[in-house]
């Protein structure tokens, strides 16, 4: 089947590289012309594990290509997918802008009984707005076929999570258009939902919402832990195992960033209001993960006596989670600007995302090659993304390198055993017993 995506982000490559592993015939748009440059040479834009060697492997085989012309792109595709970013607007809102550019950019050489498929995560009611845009920009009269296919991608494993996907969501009212769509998915053996468009629209919401909910419950649960003197890691366990919660999502920590539960919660926040519906427990999810961003500053400075100024402070990780680059709504960035704030001198360490990280962090913080360079000296450590180096490190060589061996752990992902057989050692947690040494 020839397949076009508009959009090479985070979804449009991986589902690009994932369509054409199956068998598809592939072809990729982007009006950004270096990028596509380098994607032709096989060169990822993005760290995503896995992504590059299929990138690599579709590429020869010619079953993968990438252009900037709207008309070479999509002539002859059966289905074209848009996939082009839904930010995040000033009033909490999608912004719709790029989604509908791409609409006005295909409309132009779409060709008849192609359907267009909108991957993007969009408000309720999008996908027949984006109808109405495509039919009344196209040069003759087109009946357009629209399906909704929403993405539920994670940084750090899209791939696998494409092509081992739980579920595939189907909304449209034209049976035909989403029988096609299914078609186009079979090769991944993975039950597919068909459901209207409005429905298909309305569960990736919900469900990015959920699991940030759920996130924001177990923190507020793991804060309540420190004030009563219970072990998070043992409540979240107890909960986990009964079936109707499921233990996913319920890992204590400093809440949860990136490119979709932030922007998804609010937009669909956002989307009650207009309808006049009041979904407050969605304002008190985004209130306590605002919280929890900052709060292993809160534990630095109660233990510092509420003065940093001065205090050398080590930032483990940088990125919203390990397995990529992303520093999309990650909370090192709200955590350097306070620690600047409160006149720490900060050094940061993250193994793929500084590049990244310097873009929206700045000077604010100076940037280490390794652990052991960030740690050098050190006052604390603040523990912020749980990559495998971070987990994994040697907690005694770390303690060594520091002028005083307290630790922060945001992730509450060091093995306690190995803290426990340090001598003269602070470390703090999140939701359970400080170890005090």
């Amino acid at each position: 089947m020839k397949v076009a995506i508009l959009g090479t982000g985070y979804v449009g490559l991986s589902t690009g590289v994932a369509l054409a592993e199956i068998g598809h015939d592939v072809c990729c748009i982007d009006v950004d012309g270096e990028k596509i440059k380098q994607l032709n040479q096989a060169v990822s834009p993005i760290y995503e594990p896995g992504l590059e060697e299929l990138l690599i492997r579709n590429l020869a085989s010619d079953r993968l290509k990438f252009t900037t012309s709207h008309r070479d792109g999509v002539s002859g595709a059966e289905i074209v997918i848009l996939a082009v970013g839904t930010p995040q607007g000033e009033d909490g809102a999608a912004d719709l802008t790029f989604l509908e550019q791409a609409a006005k950019d295909l409309a132009a050489h779409l060709e008849p009984n192609t359907i267009v498929v909108i991957k993007s995560t969009v408000p309720v009611g999008t996908n027949d707005e984006v109808k109405r845009i495509i039919e009344a920009n196209c040069s003759e009269e087109v009946s357009v076929r629209i399906v909704s296919n929403p993405e539920f991608l994670r940084q750090g494993s899209a791939m696998k999570d494409t092509l081992e996907a739980e579920r595939i969501i189907i909304g449209s009212d034209d049976q035909g258009a989403a029988e096609k769509v299914k078609e186009m998915y079979r090769p991944l053996h993975v039950p597919c939902i068909v459901t209207t468009l409005r429905s298909a629209e309305m569960i990736k919401y919900a469900s990015n919402a959920f699991l940030a909910t759920k996130i924001s419950f177990i923190n507020g649960i793991a804060n309540l832990c420190e004030a009563v003197g219970a072990d998070v890691n043992d409540v979240a366990r107890g909960m986990g195992m009964d079936k109707r919660i499921g233990e996913a999502f319920l890992q204590a920590g400093i809440g949860y960033g990136g490119s979709c539960f932030p922007k998804d919660v609010k937009a669909l926040y956002h989307a009650a209001k207009q309808s006049g519906k009041d979904l407050g427990l969605l304002a008190e999810t985004m209130k306590i993960n605002e919280e929890q961003r900052v709060l292993l500053v809160k534990k630095a400075l109660n233990r510092f006596n509420g003065k940093l100024t001065g205090k050398k402070i080590a930032m483990l990780g940088l990125a919203f989670k390990p397995e990529t680059d992303d520093m999309r709504e990650a909370p090192s960035i709200e955590m350097a600007k306070l620690l600047h704030e409160h006149g720490a001198e900060v050094i940061a360490y993250d193994p793929v995302a500084t590049k990244n990280a310097k873009k929206v962090i700045g000077d604010r913080v100076s940037y280490a090659c390794s652990i052991l360079e960030a740690v050098n000296g050190a006052d604390a450590v603040l523990i912020v993304t749980e990559w495998d180096e971070i987990k994994q490190l040697d907690v005694a060589g770390l303690v060594e390198k520091m002028k005083h061996p307290i630790i922060f752990d945001g992730r509450n992902c060091l093995d306690e055993e190995k803290i426990r057989a340090c001598q003269n050692i602070e470390y703090y947690p999140v939701g359970r017993p400080a170890i005090i040494l």
